[in-house]
This record gives C-alpha cells, sequence and structure tokens, in this order.
C-alpha cells in the first residue's frame, strides 16, 4: 500500500510529537543528576531542570512551519529556566528550513533585563538564538551523513551587568535520520571467472553494496540483492550478494562470456526503497573437456628424393577446442614403414606436428612409405574421461618424386700416397662414381684446378685414373688436396664431387747443411783444446727413423795446425783448438771447412765453410775486439787523435764549399741594377688619386715638359718593395736622338749579357719623349698629326723594325720600302 502526500505529512507530524514527548521524559530523568548552583541574592539546593537533548530531522526544507506543540518546565520553587520546544515540518520540499527551540529562564519576567547566549558546534553558523526571548533556530538544512550531532551550549546572562543568572547548560541537538542515500557497490564493476562445466550453485563472486544511511535506525540501510540481468545462467543470494551457477553444463566453446546487472535495494527491499547498481562480467574458463580429432582421416605428400636430412616434408594438426594447456598435444609415429625414415615433432607454438626426414630418400630404392600417427592431450582431466578417448589416429603417405641425381663416388673421400721420385705420368689411383638415376648415364671425370692451381695432376676423363703431370717435391708440399669433378655424359649440369688427398712421400734428396749461421771467435791467447764453437746440423727430407748426421773435416782441413772437429754422435759437432799464440797481425780470420753426411739411402753430404775470427779478449775469455786494422795505424795514435784530424778535414771541406758558393754568387748579375730595373720591374699603384687638380700622387709637369731636368723622385703615398738605383737624368736633347741612343744601349746589353734568356721577352720603357702634352700617350695616329718627329732612323735597325720604318718613314728611298 503507498502512502499520499496527506497520509506522509500526518506522519511526520506524530514522529515529531513522539520526538518531543521523548525529550520530556530525558528531562525529567536527568534532573536528579544536576549540581548545586550558588548565586548571590538567591539559594537554592539544587537545578531545577535539566533538558539536554533534541532531535532534529535532517534534509528538512519547510518554509512553512507548521505548529506542533510547545511545552514548558518548571520544576524550582524559587527561580528556574524554561525551554520550549517547537519542530515545525513542512511536506513540500524547497530550499530553507526553519527549526524553533526556545529557552526561558524564571529569572525572566519579560522585562528584557536577561539576555540569552549560545555557543559550541555550528552556534552563529547552522544554530542561532534570539537574545531577547531565547529562541533556538537552524539555519541551513542538516544531513546527518556529514554530521550525526552537535554539542551546544546555553546561558543566560544579566543584560546590565552581563554576568549569568543561571549555569551554563550543556545540551545535544541530534540528526535523526531519513532514507536519502541509495546503495552503492563502491569496487564495481566487477569481473569474474568460472570454469565451464562447473554444476549448479558454483560459487562466482561476492558483490557488495554499501548504504550511507543510519544502520541501527529503521530499514535505511538494510540491503537486498537481486539479478536484473543474466538469468537462468547465474543468480544471487538476496542478503550475502553471492553470485552463483544457475545452469548445469555451460560450456566454453558455446559461450565464453556473460554480463549479469545487480541491483542492491535498501529498505529490505519494500516500495520506496532506493537501489543501486552494478555490472558482472563472468567468463568461463577452459576446461579439458575436448578430445582432439583430425580433420581427415588421412594426408599424402609428395617429396623429391634429393630433400636433404632434417628437411620439413610435412605439417599436420588435430584440431582441439581447447585452449592453453588443455590444448596442448603431442605427436607420434605408432606404426608404418617409414619409422625409421621420419620423425615427428610438436611446435609448441601452432601445436602442429612436423615431420622430418631422418635418412636420405632414394626413389630407386623405395617410392612410398606410409606412416600412423596418434594425436594425444598431455593433460586429460579425469572427470570428463567419460566423453570418450582424448586422442586421435590418421594415416600419412608420403611418395618420393624421382629426381635427376648427380653422380655419387664410391668414397666420400680417398686417400693416396706417391713417391716425390715418381716419373711424370705415374700411376696414382683411381676413382669412381656412378649415376644413381634409373638411366645410369656415362660420366666424365675431372679435377677441379682451383684446388690443383700448379697442374701437379691429371687425371682420365673415362676411367677415373689419378696420375702425375709434374715432379713433386715433399718439402714443397707434402700433402695435395684435390677435388674431382664427376659429370653426367647426358646432363653435364649434374656434377658430383669427391674429395682426394694424396701424400708425398719422402726420399733422400736434400744433403744436410748448418742449423744456422755461426759466428765462432777465438782468442788470441787461447789454449790448446779450447772449446770455441758447437755446431748441429739440419736436413729438409723427414725419414721414418729420424735424422743422423756424421761430422768431419775435410781432407785438405783434415792435418791444419789450428783446429779440429769431434763429433759428438748427437748430431751435435766441438770445433776445438790446438794450438796457442793466435796474433791477429797474423792471421785474423779463419776458414774451416766442415763435411756433414746424413743417414739416407742413398747418404748426402754436404761442405759448409765456418768462419772463425781472431780476438782480443779479456781475463775472462770475453772477446772485446776483433778488427786487425787497430794494429796498421802508427803506434802512439790514439784515438782521440784520430778524432781531431777527422774535425779538421770537415772543417776544410766547409771552408771550400763557402768560398765556392760566394764566387758563384759573385758572378751572376745583379738583378736590381740601374741598367734593368726599367726593364723588368712593374711598379703599382693603388690609389686612384684626387681628380685633375690632384698634384700630389703624380708629378703632371714631368709629362707636359720633356727639356725639364728629371730627376729621381720618390713616391710619398707607397712604399717601394725594392729599393732602385737613382736613375741619370736626362736633359732637353732632339727627341730622336734620346730614344735612338737609349734604344741602342739596350740592344747591346742584351746581345752581350750572358744571363739573358733566349727567349723573346717584353721590355716596358716609361721614357716617351718630350712630344706628349699629356694628350693621348698612344702613338699609333701620330703619322696623321703635324708632328714634327723625325722617324728615318727605325729603317737602321734592322729587318725585325721594317714595319715600324714602313709605317712611320717619310722618304720613298727607304731601305726596305
Amino acid at each position: 500500500m503507498k502512502l499520499g502526500k496527506v497520509e506522509f505529512c500526518h506522519f511526520l507530524q506524530i514522529l515529531a510529537l513522539f520526538l518531543c514527548l521523548s525529550g520530556m521524559n530525558q528531562a525529567e530523568i536527568s534532573r536528579s543528576r544536576s549540581k548545586p548552583y550558588f548565586q548571590s541574592g538567591r539559594t537554592r539546593t539544587k537545578r531545577s531542570w535539566v533538558w539536554n537533548q533534541f532531535f532534529v530531522l535532517e534534509e528538512y526544507m519547510g518554509t512553512d512551519p507548521l505548529y506542533v506543540g510547545k511545552h514548558i518546565l518548571n520544576y524550582a520553587t524559587k527561580g528556574g529556566i524554561t525551554f520550549t520546544g517547537r519542530t515545525s515540518l513542512s511536506c513540500q520540499r524547497k530550499t530553507s528550513a526553519l527549526l524553533e527551540y526556545g529557552l526561558h529562564s524564571d529569572v525572566d519576567k519579560g522585562d528584557g533585563s536577561i539576555k540569552y547566549i549560545l555557543s559550541g558546534e555550528g552556534a552563529s553558523s547552522i544554530f542561532i538564538i534570539d537574545e531577547n526571548t531565547g529562541d533556538i533556530h537552524a539555519t541551513k538544512r542538516l544531513d546527518r551523513e556529514e554530521q550525526a550531532y552537535y554539542t551546544l551550549r546555553a546561558q543566560a546572562l544579566d543584560r546590565l551587568t552581563n554576568k549569568p543568572v543561571e549555569p551554563e547548560s550543556e545540551f545535544v541537538i541530534k540528526i535523526q535520520d531519513i532514507n536519502d542515500n541509495e546503495p552503492k557497490f563502491l569496487d564495481g564493476p566487477y569481473t569474474a571467472g568460472v570454469p565451464e562445466m562447473s554444476p549448479v550453485g558454483t560459487s562466482v563472486v561476492q558483490v557488495t553494496a554499501t548504504d550511507a544511511d543510519d544502520p541501527t535506525y529503521g530499514n535505511s540501510a538494510r540491503v537486498v540483492y537481486s539479478i536484473l540481468q543474466g538469468q537462468p545462467y547465474f543468480s544471487v543470494e538476496p542478503k550475502t550478494g553471492v553470485i552463483k551457477t544457475a545452469l548445469p553444463n555451460m560450456d566454453r566453446e558455446a559461450k565464453d562470456q556473460y554480463l549479469l546487472v545487480i541491483q542492491a535495494k535498501d529498505m529490505v527491499g519494500q516500495n520506496g526503497g532506493l537501489s543501486g547498481t552494478t555490472s558482472v562480467t563472468v567468463t568461463l574458463t577452459d576446461v579439458n573437456d575436448n578430445p582432439p580429432r583430425f580433420p581427415r582421416r588421412s594426408y599424402q605428400y609428395n617429396v623429391p628424393e634429393s630433400l636433404p636430412v632434417a628437411s620439413v616434408v610435412a605439417r599436420i594438426k588435430a584440431a582441439d577446442a581447447d585452449v592453453g594447456p588443455n590444448a596442448e598435444m603431442e605427436y607420434k609415429i605408432v606404426d608404418g614403414d617409414g619409422l625409421g625414415v621420419f620423425k615427428i615433432s610438436v611446435d609448441k607454438d601452432t601445436q602442429e606436428g612436423i615431420i622430418t626426414i631422418q635418412k636420405e630418400l632414394d626413389f630407386e630404392a623405395k617410392t612410398s612409405y606410409t606412416l600412423r600417427i596418434e594425436a594425444a592431450n598431455m593433460h586429460v582431466d579425469p572427470r570428463f574421461l567419460s566423453l570418450g578417448p582424448f586422442s586421435d589416429m590418421t594415416t600419412v603417405k608420403i611418395i618420393v618424386e624421382d629426381v635427376d641425381e648427380p653422380p655419387v663416388f664410391t668414397s666420400r673421400l680417398y686417400s693416396m700416397v706417391v713417391s716425390e721420385a715418381a716419373k711424370v705420368g705415374t700411376i696414382i689411383g683411381t676413382v669412381a662414381a656412378h649415376d644413381p638415376d634409373a638411366s645410369n648415364s656415362p660420366v666424365r671425370y675431372s679435377i677441379d684446378r682451383n684446388t690443383d692451381l700448379e697442374r701437379y695432376f691429371n687425371i682420365d676423363a673415362n676411367s677415373g685414373v689419378i696420375t702425375t703431370a709434374k715432379s713433386l717435391d715433399r718439402e714443397t708440399n707434402a700433402v695435395h688436396n684435390i677435388t674431382v669433378l664427376a659429370m653426367e655424359s647426358q646432363n653435364p649440369a649434374q656434377i658430383g664431387r669427391g674429395y682426394v688427398a694424396i701424400t708425398i712421400l719422402d726420399i733422400n734428396d736434400n744433403a744436410p747443411e748448418f742449423a744456422m749461421e755461426y759466428e765462432a771467435t777465438v782468442c788470441e791467447n787461447a789454449q790448446p783444446g779450447q772449446v770455441i764453437q758447437k755446431i748441429s746440423a739440419i736436413d729438409k727430407d723427414d725419414p721414418p727413423n729420424g735424422h743422423q748426421f756424421y761430422f768431419s773435416l775435410t781432407a785438405e782441413a783434415a792435418n791444419n795446425h789450428n783446429f779440429t772437429l769431434q763429433d759428438n754422435k748427437d748430431n751435435t759437432a766441438t770445433v776445438l783448438t790446438k794450438r796457442n799464440g793466435f796474433r791477429r797481425q797474423e792471421q785474423s780470420v779463419f776458414y774451416l771447412p766442415i763435411f756433414i753426411v746424413d743417414s739416407g739411402t742413398p747418404s748426402l753430404s754436404s761442405t759448409n765453410t765456418l768462419t772463425i775470427r781472431v780476438c782480443d779478449c779479456d781475463a775472462d775469455g770475453v772477446a772485446q775486439t776483433c778488427n786487425a786494422e787497430a794494429y796498421i795505424l802508427p803506434a802512439g795514435l790514439s784515438t782521440g787523435a784520430l778524432i781531431a784530424i777527422l774535425a779538421c778535414i770537415l772543417t776544410l771541406l766547409v771552408l771550400v764549399l763557402l768560398i765556392v758558393t760566394m764566387r758563384r754568387r759573385k758572378k751572376e748579375p745583379l738583378i736590381f741594377d740601374e741598367e734593368r730595373d726599367i726593364r723588368e720591374n712593374i711598379v703599382r699603384y693603388d690609389d686612384e688619386g684626387g681628380g685633375e687638380e690632384d698634384t700630389e700622387a703624380f708629378d703632371m709637369t714631368a709629362l707636359r715638359n720633356l727639356n725639364i731636368i728629371r730627376d729621381t723622385k720618390t713616391r710619398r703615398d707607397v712604399t717601394p718593395e725594392i729599393q732602385f738605383l737613382s736613375r741619370p737624368t736626362f736633359k732637353s736633347i732632339p727627341d730622336n736622338v734620346i730614344f735612338r741612343e737609349f734604344i741602342w744601349e739596350r740592344l747591346k746589353e742584351a746581345d752581350v749579357d750572358p744571363c739573358a734568356p733566349p727567349y723573346d721577352s717584353l721590355q716596358t720603357y716609361a721614357f716617351e719623349g718630350n712630344g706628349s702634352v699629356a694628350e693621348s700617350l698612344s702613338s699609333l695616329d701620330s703619322i696623321s698629326s703635324n708632328s714634327d718627329q723625325n722617324y728615318d732612323y727605325l729603317s737602321d735597325w734592322g729587318p725585325r723594325f721594317k714595319r715600324l720604318a714602313d709605317m712611320y718613314g717619310t722618304g720613298p728611298d727607304c731601305l726596305y720600302s
């Protein structure tokens, strides 16, 4: 049954009246606990009242208060305080609230002499008091979930003296809860998992909703759970929120995920209660309830016979609807005629069975193989054995295809030996190869010359007989590794390779010799029988039983009076002195021929010469000097004197070189003399001047009048790099005479100068004569001018100046006209 607004309003009024009566009873019960209070001019033995608890409904938002009642408490015989309580409620939800409580003292006569004050939690901010009447008001909306109660203190004061007329009284205002908070799932949304095929009632997950209302008052915080979505697969316990499976045999392979909606409702699920929801995602986890199954009962694969060992022939896979470890399988060959030829393994990533070759295939030997292969789960769940065996069988047939194969040698490596004394054409051995195909094509042989660069060997193309082609030397190469090629006559592209190791047998063809270059010395004070050198020998040959050398002096040296030789019988010999008194002045070097014979068949020998120098030794027999030239120098000439002589000679040579160099320099002509500085030097001036009025950088009068005396002037704006010799001054002379003399002098100097270059050179002469008056410096148009200059002298200069004489000559009777 639903309550209407009017009925609900009456209900709240009755509830407020009940709360006021409860507060009155509480005050009456607690009045015996008050303490005596003494005030000047007025005495009493105990407090007249204690009313220390009020109840206020939270979330009150009425604006038109409804009068419920007024309570006056007056137990004192001589004065006291009266509390008046009025709770105003409104059935309309609006934005303001008014809760009133009256506070009145018996001392208050209503003449305004008493003032009431309020302190404590929320005083002045939430609760205010009328200081004249003592009425207490709540000015804000109260929420129990934020604060459940407030502790306040009230007191009556004399308005004039501001002294208390009653002791301070403490009271509590409790916020009465209403159902204004819906249940909330603080941990939602939820995810959970449950194994597939679980029985009914298997617990999945527990959900919990929290209600902020007061759990000790009414049913506002009493929550019940229900499922809104997810039936009929799952259910929820109304009180605990535990979600359980509701259907048996839920199959992950059919559907692996479910979305549930769970509701929590307060007021024990009654009408008018508030509710909240959350979602729960339930995933069915896999169990091994599906056996592996091959999609086909038989497979067939074709492979070429040339496929290398360990190559993959085929991949097969049994289907398993399970996942993860429940789908892991193992494969094995249980029957067939290819047990030793093929093997199968599992790919851990794809769970495929990989068939590989263990032995080489030969189409001519066997053309097909049949394998029976089993696939089985590695992890079997005993609960599902009733569903059948968790394994499956299939048949794999492998067809071997014929391939044109290269020739095959009868042996992978041939070992042969030959003596290094073998003559050219000696047969060393034979190799053989055949065509493994059914056609059995003839085979031709050849040697891979990359392995026999010196062409020591030949092979017969038809028979495979290997012979020597050159003389062999074991000391140069003891073993020859060659590759023999065998190719089919019908298909030369099919080439087989065989490997031959030819070992060269040693013969005694090398004579023994000294093991090293010996530097033997003998002291001048050596005694007879003194050992001066121990020698040994080597032989490039390698006899089977090792070397044995024999040492002796040659026949011509056997009877010498200086040295003798002793064979130590261990492939070494010792050279000893036969006399004393060796002197460098007489003989500084001795040559001792030694005869060495080996033990080969036939034996070989050689004569080696040992050089022995006579040296000056100290007391310990250590050689100091072995030079005989020191005794040739005059007696008494010390080393210091020799050094002084050499220094003098070097000094004289240096002086001679300096003198020769100075003389050569004097013969060379000076580069910057007064006669050459004009023709071979270019003076560069970088400044442009200041125009026609600038006469500082250049002397224009020298260009305007030649008849003035020309003295050497130094340019003031440029520092010359080379200091030239001063030129001679010229005075006013007829122009043609000046030019003629100037040019003839230069010609004579060039003709007699031995340092002048033999080639033509450009010489620039800055002297132009007195005919130019600062006009054009070019003389090309002078023939048409009114110049009185005579150029007839050009005819006397020879054929080289014929062109100039023709251009500037005046008379037709010129020499070359």
